[in-house]
């Protein structure tokens, strides 16, 4: 054969492989739009997938071979697509089963070539395989993919040079079509894994606008779910969804009846309705997705409902189901996987919200029963010792047992109505200043007080009952013990972002052995209940790092710190 001749043929197989390749582009279309790809690219396979893509994945390559051009008793192929494509998608085992399957198919037509093809198209398998196993599909794109081919079919040739006889008819055959079979097989392989890689990055685009979606939802509706999931917030919240979304109505429930329903058919979807739906019943029992295709499925009793189609996801609270959100729209069969993943996300916000809320709740509530119980601590000692004064006085000083009554009175109110209120350094400082009055009635000039906060920082918000405990503190346990008495300093200081407040005493001091229990709830020894506790009310207010921070030394004093932000 003339050169002109071998070029005319070289271009004629190159066209016809070209043109049967289109078989290929399709197939990988079709499996590009199903699950089953979503699983392979996402590293879930299971033993029944990767058996499907041997199988599928094989025929494709004995398809390669029908697709050929049958020349010197031999086939121009794309044959190791197939395999190629199976081994890249699920690992060694899996391309060389589907490139035994074209590779025992080749070998079954026969021809001098038959052992060689069989051979290379069950390397070529194995060899993508293993670049799978040692690289993610993430990695692979169509221009590695591309070269892969241009290797595996390369080393076909060379199979085809070493194990086909006679050598000189095997010489004559690779010289025409490997420059058609590398090229072909090699575009195909790439065009296969870019158009799969296009539907993924479609898909990972898809995923982050809904979970951006869900996020904004979950955003907008975390002011309506603070109080938890009832009547009032589940409206809001629907109402809150359908206008941020093209579903066509949203219904909330607990675990027995609608909480909500906004949108479409509104008119006699009313809360306070027992659930109908077998779908939402399903979805409560099984704390699994459901979704109803029909009106059939939806099951309404109203003729006429315009809800056609819906999906139902139940919301978890601590592994317990405590209703569902629902999604509807009024074509049947027209909920799709975007409408399962957005109602989905947003379910599961929505429950990690609710989960929040009543956490909050809880933590509220401890710390209010945190401070009842520092207050009951603080009262019976302190109230004794003020009415034993002010009955030192009524004979002698009635004006002054007259004050310190009111005093009393002041200090008592204040602490029950404050509650957990946040109030400013300057409220918290003319408490303080009121519990010192009747203190300094009981100790005289044994007690003094120093106060240096500047007037810009009066303002900082802080909880309430969090300084005068300390002080208490300090006159207990500081200068009441000491001969002589002593002084405390009350000193605040602007560090910026945050205030620190000193309350300094010169008393007796606390022991290294003490100090280190001081702070530890249930283990101070007369000194330690009070601070305990504030320690931790600021924990649980601001953050590991804001406790009080405790400096003593026996006989020297004590020095009790106290950071709040200025937010």
């Amino acid at each position: 054969m003339s050169k002109v001749g071998d070029v005319v043929m070289v271009f004629k197989i190159l066209i016809t492989l070209l043109q049967n390749m289109s078989v290929v582009a399709v197939f990988a279309y079709l499996l590009s739009r199903t699950e089953l790809f979503k699983k392979i690219v996402y590293e879930q396979s299971s033993p029944q997938i990767k058996l499907f893509l041997v199988i599928t994945f094989g025929g494709l390559s004995a398809l390669g071979t029908y697709m050929g051009v049958y020349i010197f008793d031999a086939y121009a192929n794309i044959r190791a697509i197939g395999a190629v494509v199976a081994g890249l998608l699920g690992g060694p085992l899996v391309g060389l089963g589907a490139g035994l399957i074209g590779g025992i198919h080749r070998y079954t037509l026969g021809g001098f070539t038959a052992f060689a093809c069989a051979v290379g198209t069950s390397t070529s398998g194995l060899i993508s395989g293993l670049v799978r196993k040692y690289r993610s599909f993430n990695k692979i794109d169509a221009k590695f993919a591309f070269y892969l081919g241009i290797v595996v079919e390369a080393i076909e040739m060379g199979y085809v040079l070493l194990l086909s006889d006679p050598f000189v008819t095997a010489q004559k055959l690779v010289k025409v079509i490997t420059l058609p079979m590398l090229l072909n097989n090699a575009l195909g392989i790439a065009i296969f894994i870019n158009i799969l890689k296009s539907t993924k990055e479609e898909d990972e685009k898809v995923r982050a606008l809904q979970s951006q979606k869900a996020l904004d939802i979950a955003n907008k509706t975390l002011p309506h779910l603070r109080e938890g999931l009832n009547y009032e917030s589940a409206t809001k919240t629907a109402e809150t969804i359908l206008n941020m979304t093209d579903i066509k109505a949203v219904s909330l429930t607990d675990r027995t009846e609608v909480l909500a329903h906004k949108g479409l058919a509104e008119d006699h979807h009313q809360p306070g309705e027992k659930i109908l739906t077998q779908a939402t019943k399903k979805a409560i029992e099984t704390g699994k997705v459901s979704v109803a295709r029909n009106r059939e499925n939806i099951g309404c009793p109203v003729k006429g409902c315009e809800l056609a189609a819906a999906v139902m996801v139940p919301m978890q609270f601590q592994n317990e189901i405590i209703g569902t959100l629902k999604f509807y729209k009024n074509v049947e069969d027209s909920i799709n996987e975007v409408d399962i993943e957005l109602a989905t996300g947003v379910a599961n916000l929505l429950s990690t919200q609710i989960k929040i809320a009543r956490l909050e709740k809880e933590a509220q509530l401890a710390t209010q029963a945190e401070l009842k119980a520092l207050q009951a601590q603080i009262h019976p000692h302190f109230l004794f010792n003020a009415l034993n004064t002010i009955i030192s006085f009524c004979r002698t000083k009635p004006l002054k047992a007259r004050e310190l009554l009111i005093k009393l009175s002041y200090l008592f109110r204040k602490t029950l109505k404050e509650g957990n209120r946040v109030i400013s350094l300057e409220e918290e400082l003319d408490y303080i200043n009121s519990y010192i009055s009747i203190e300094k009635a009981r100790f005289g000039e044994k007690l003094q007080i120093s106060r240096e906060v500047s007037q810009e920082l009066l303002d900082l918000q802080l909880p309430s009952f969090i300084l005068q405990p300390l002080v208490e503190n300090a006159v207990q346990h500081g200068i009441s013990p000491k001969s002589g008495g002593g002084m405390i300093e009350i000193i605040a200081k602007d560090l910026g972002a945050e205030i620190e407040i000193k309350i300094k005493d010169n008393g007796i001091g606390i022991g290294s052995t003490e100090l280190t229990e001081v702070l530890e709830e249930g283990k101070g020894h007369g000194t330690g209940i009070g601070l305990a506790n504030v320690n931790a009310r600021l924990e649980k207010i601001y953050g590991d790092g804001y406790g009080l921070k405790l400096d003593s030394q026996l006989g020297t004093g004590t020095e009790v710190i106290v950071v709040i932000p200025k937010q």
